[in-house]
């Protein structure tokens, strides 16, 4: 059984691996990485799931036909430590949302 904190620690891997511009910080009182000082992918940690945000509808709608059996949201994705959002998952939110803040 994953922790949430092991989660945490492989996304944070993940994250700087797909944009090693970001800065680990915090947007909306969760922890979350930031890239040109805008919010890049956050997690919030529920009682029942952890939530991750790529802080943009667009991106969750982009990669949702890849999430099925995940509860979506408008601006995120319900998860587990034992049932993760796939890697490569979090690395094209990540990717997505690096381009959109870019430009």
């Amino acid at each position: 059984m994953a922790t949430y904190e092991e989660f945490r620690d492989h996304v944070r891997d993940l994250v700087l691996d797909a944009a090693p511009d970001a800065e680990e910080g915090t947007s909306y009182g969760m922890p979350a990485w930031k890239c040109a000082g805008k919010p890049l992918l956050g997690l919030n940690r529920a009682k029942a799931h952890i939530g991750v945000y790529p802080f943009s509808s667009t991106i969750v709608t982009a990669v949702s036909d890849r999430l099925d059996g995940f509860t979506l949201t408008k601006g995120g994705v319900q998860c587990t430590p034992d049932h993760p959002v796939p890697d490569e998952v979090l690395v094209e939110m990540v990717r997505l949302r690096r381009a959109e803040i870019l430009g």
